[in-house]
């Protein structure tokens, strides 16, 4: 990303929404920005095999894994505000297993770019999928919109629940059941 670029848009912007960007308050606006909107999409500039790093390791065994409570901040590509709430990633390996941290770098992989919470999901399902050749994966995310929440309907505590399931989790009802029955209610937590 080319933060002078950015920055000097920043500074259009401004003056477009009626400011001074070279007042003291803002003076230094524009690279703080240009430096925030670059961490906040570093999503575009990481591949899940990147931040698998090989951290995919052979194990027997096809009991249920899932990592619960997965914090995520993204920003809608409608309006370019914050979605934020936590994921929940569970999958039966075949024969290979994610280092557990992994699993929470691939859900920033996604969730910082631009976004909608539904892709999010499914991206982040797939690429659990890919990775381990897993029997099947379950992924739940609930985030709250500031679109809707400062903006537009200005609901404040409405929240948004998304779902992917592939493999069993999707054929079996029972695999779904006990996924969803070890991640428990849904909620502020």
């Amino acid at each position: 990303m080319n933060q002078d670029r950015v920055a000097q848009l920043i500074r259009e912007l401004l003056v477009e929404l009626g400011e001074d960007p070279s007042r003291e308050g803002l003076a230094r606006t524009p690279e703080r920005v240009a430096k925030s909107w670059e961490f906040l999409t570093r999503g575009y500039r990481q591949t899940p095999q990147a931040v698998l790093n090989q951290a995919v390791f052979q194990a027997s065994g096809s009991s249920m894994v899932i990592v619960r409570n997965i914090e995520i901040f993204s920003l809608c590509e409608h309006h370019l505000l914050p979605f934020f709430g936590r994921c929940q990633v569970g999958y039966i390996p075949r024969d290979k297993v994610l280092g557990v941290s992994k699993i929470a770098r691939l859900a920033d992989v996604f969730a910082r770019r631009l976004q909608i919470q539904e892709r999010l999901t499914e991206e982040l399902a797939q690429a659990v999928m890919e990775a381990t050749n897993a029997l099947g994966v379950g992924v739940v995310v609930e985030a709250k919109h500031l679109c809707m929440m400062m903006r537009g309907v200005e609901k404040q505590h409405s929240s948004m629940v998304t779902s992917a399931v592939l493999g069993n989790f999707r054929s079996d009802p029972k695999t779904r059941e006990e996924f969803l029955s070890l991640i428990g209610p849904l909620g502020d937590r």
